[in-house]
């Protein structure tokens, strides 16, 4: 058996500036200071502090398991200590994603957004998380299909025998709040069929069929559905275990080759395309946006972040790279022939898509005006 360590990345929009645009360093200093404070008193292992956008993004890795309170509580404790800092600096949508007032041991369901891995540690354990800013969980259905289930884009599929028996994809449906896992190559079609529903079904993790090996945990979080009104949209994260029998890292960042469409931008309620972007680039400007996606790498031993000598960790900003240059300009392409549209669908959501949006009480407005034709 080896060693279990659990992977944990929780983020929250705490205030920004100036608008939606990106985390101050005043915020980001909260979180190094708390997570450095945890650090030293050996409730976490390792962590890095960053910003997708406007989120703050906490990543750690320790020894509680997933679900654990004390590691809950230590970032719900720190969004509380960035957002008193947001609101006395009157930033913009200071505590934003803060939903409920009392923690009751998980964040889960109070707003911030959770992706969590306990690990049997491999022989070697490298990982990608991705942090999505300005779109729903549903933006990582297409990448993730793609880099578990599609060989045109997995090599390993075809060449790599414990990969050939396939994947389970754990699929939520939002709406009804249920689960059911599909197997694929066999169940593909209709996999296909429920995650291109993106704003319905989501893919929330991911394991290797062969053995039950986790390989993929995603956040699920739907902050309309906690306030009850539009508050922002819910900006994911993903974590995904590579290599050693997984895909390659070549693998998982091959399906950002290209831009494509997720709901979001704008009041979260336009289609808009993706951007792969560097941590430099992780701010949103053109209609809040376009949507921004990160992907960070790093490698997991003893249950910490691998570090340099003098303890920083190694984390690889594998989107700073000109490789990803066709996606974006793609995406300021796509970008500027959608805003042409306006607010006339396809490039505004569809009306299903709006229930928390103003158009419910423009709706109820008028609603007395529309007479039997």
């Amino acid at each position: 058996m080896g060693r279990r360590t659990t992977i944990t990345l929780i983020k929250c929009d705490v205030g920004s500036l100036p608008g939606h645009h990106v985390v101050p360093k005043v915020l980001l200093d909260i979180g190094r200071k708390r997570l450095n404070q945890a650090k030293k008193e050996g409730l976490i292992n390792s962590y890095y502090v960053f910003h997708a956008g406007d989120d703050l993004e906490l990543l750690m890795t320790h020894d509680k398991g997933e679900n654990s309170p004390e590691i809950h509580s230590l970032a719900w404790d720190t969004f509380l200590e960035a957002t008193e800092k947001a609101k006395k600096l009157k930033l913009y949508g200071a505590g934003q994603d803060m939903l409920k007032d009392a923690f009751s041991g998980n964040v889960r369901g109070l707003g911030p957004g959770v992706a969590e891995m306990e690990i049997e540690e491999r022989e070697a354990d490298p990982i990608v998380v991705l942090a999505a800013d300005k779109t729903s969980q549903g933006a990582f259905n297409l990448p993730l299909f793609r880099i578990f289930a599609d060989p045109f884009n997995t090599a390993g599929l075809v060449l790599e025998p414990t990969m050939m028996e396939g994947f389970k994809f754990e699929v939520l449906d939002q709406k009804e709040r249920s689960r059911a896992i599909l197997k694929c190559p066999e169940e593909m079609y209709e996999l296909i069929a429920l995650i291109g529903s993106t704003e319905r079904y989501v893919i929330s993790h991911v394991w290797r069929a062969v053995d039950d090996l986790i390989c993929v945990a995603t956040s699920t979080t739907k902050l309309s559905m906690i306030a009850g009104r539009y508050v922002g949209k819910d900006d994911p994260v993903a974590i995904i275990r590579i290599q050693h029998g997984l895909p390659a890292l070549g693998e998982v960042l091959a399906p950002f080759l290209h831009s494509y469409f997720v709901e979001g931008w704008m009041r979260g309620s336009h289609w808009a395309p993706i951007m792969p972007v560097s941590l430099k680039d992780s701010r949103c400007t053109l209609f809040d946006g376009p949507p921004r996606l990160l992907a960070l790498g790093f490698q997991v031993t003893e249950g910490e972040i691998v570090s340099d000598e003098d303890g920083n960790p190694l984390i690889y900003d594998l989107f700073d790279d000109p490789a990803f240059d066709l996606a974006r300009r793609e995406c300021v392409e796509y970008a500027s022939i959608i805003r042409r549209m306006g607010e006339f669908e396809p490039a505004r959501l569809p009306e299903s898509y709006m229930e928390y949006t103003a158009l419910s009480k423009v709706l109820e407005k008028l609603k007395d005006r529309f007479h039997p034709v």
